[in-house]
């Protein structure tokens, strides 16, 4: 056939694990990532080079019970009724190109023996890294400040960057809305009682929820604050494959969009 002898007994490089190993990394990566479903699981094993097909990965899930299935719960942490002025929704209809281009914030509380905690968070929406946080027994302006200040530091942004929001008190009040207007943010605020406005920031609380804090039963403030600062920072920054960046980590998507775009303004504070 004319065919080079090296061709003909040429092997893939590729790992092709037999039966038990392949099912201890499954099992090891649902006891790491409790949440992920089959996609994310078979996108793993690709960039760890094991080749196996998802509808294979889907069967050992099942065979074992393995499955993810998330728990709902929910509680309104959105306070509306105020004085405050209201901003229009300035989300565009494209998606962010670039880091700092867009800020989304959202509330979420977090169960405890005595009551509850509260968690304000700020992502960027380009990565949807989670670039400032903020943890509290009360659910109030403060809070939410916490986490601007915290991303404020860690990012410098450029002026003119959205930031985005429900209407809720804690978003709207003179001192919050003093700090992103002396920083040049432009303020947008979701439509009222409409979430898909804040989608990827109630997605992103979905997650914290699912795979950390149905995990555990916290018993008072310090376990929260032990726990959910690791999981954001260690996890879900830096290990977490996210679908809607083909199955990477937002550190390593902001840090791919950086390296092959050096000069862009946006990422001043990144570089």
């Amino acid at each position: 056939m004319s065919l080079p002898r090296s061709s003909y007994y040429y092997k893939s490089k590729e790992k092709k694990p037999d039966e038990t190993s392949l099912v201890e990394r499954v099992e090891e990566l649902v006891e790491e990532f409790n949440g992920y479903g089959y996609r994310r699981i078979t996108a793993q094993l690709h960039r760890e080079g094991i080749r196996v097909n998802h509808k294979k990965v889907l069967r050992l899930l099942r065979e074992r019970e393995l499955l993810c299935k998330p728990r709902r719960r929910w509680v309104s942490t959105t306070d509306s009724n105020h004085s405050y002025r209201i901003y229009p929704n300035l989300l565009p209809a494209f998606p962010a190109t670039a880091p700092n281009q867009v800020w989304i914030a959202d509330l979420t509380y977090i169960r405890v023996f005595l009551g509850f905690v509260y968690l304000a968070v700020i992502l960027d929406l380009f990565s949807r890294k989670a670039i400032g946080y903020g943890l509290s027994r009360n659910i109030d302006t403060q809070l939410s400040l916490q986490a601007l200040h915290m991303a404020l530091q860690s990012r410098n942004p450029p002026p003119g960057v959205i930031h985005h929001s429900d209407q809720g008190v804690q978003y709207a009040a003179d001192d919050y809305v003093d700090t992103l207007t002396f920083h040049g943010f432009q303020i947008s605020m979701s439509r009222k009682g409409n979430p898909y406005d804040n989608a990827a920031a109630e997605s992103f609380l979905k997650t914290l929820k699912t795979e950390e804090v149905y995990r555990w039963e916290y018993q008072t403030l310090a376990d929260v604050e032990k726990r959910v600062p690791y999981f954001i920072e260690q996890v879900y920054n830096q290990k977490r494959l996210h679908s809607a960046l083909h199955y990477r980590p937002p550190a390593e998507f902001e840090k791919m969009f950086l390296t092959n775009n050096p000069y862009n303004p946006c990422l001043t504070a990144l570089t």
